[in-house]
């Protein structure tokens, strides 16, 4: 019976769990998203949330705090600086789950974590690249403007009527 299992021990010692969702945890706040299996991610949503959600204060014990779970300097101050005022008006529900399929090999359920306001497919907030004003190897500067526009090529279909039509004409002549 399963009388108060609260934690899926994912079979591996706690030691071992901690150190691995803590790893995960960093490359989550790093990477923004992680791909793992179905149960993992739920395991490191129940890990990494808290941490997003104290980062939203930003004081010395919530760093500390923070810092001793996940053991990387530069992903608190990642998580601190960058995530935490992005988050700052959200109530919570900080990450997604996305399910991917089964993996080859074992048929383990795969998914995709990623943090939700740094997916830039569904937010739209997707940054445009400045191109670069250069010049080329030659020395000369490069054109802003297209050199030419081709004409859009005619369908099969159309070519075919068209074909049609003047074989038609001519018979009828």
């Amino acid at each position: 019976m399963r009388h108060g299992k609260r934690v899926n021990h994912l079979g591996r010692t706690s030691s071992h769990r901690k150190a691995m969702l803590s790893n995960m945890a960093v490359s989550l706040i790093k990477n923004k998203r992680l791909v793992t299996t179905l149960a993992k991610a739920k395991a490191l949503r129940s890990f990494v949330e808290p941490l997003i959600n104290r980062s939203k204060e930003d004081t010395t014990h919530n760093r500390r705090t923070v810092f001793a779970y996940l053991q990387d300097k530069y992903a608190v101050t990642e998580l601190f600086r960058e995530i935490s005022s992005k988050v700052a008006e959200r109530p919570g529900g900080y990450t997604r789950i996305l399910k991917l399929g089964f993996r080859k090999g074992d048929g383990a359920e795969i998914a995709l974590i990623e943090l939700v306001d740094y997916n830039t497919f569904l937010v739209g907030t997707k940054e445009k690249k400045q191109e670069k004003a250069g010049s080329t190897r030659r020395g000369k500067k490069k054109s802003s403007k297209p050199l030419s526009v081709a004409k859009p090529q005619t369908t099969v279909s159309q070519s075919n009527e068209e074909t049609v039509k003047s074989k038609t004409e001519e018979k009828s002549e």
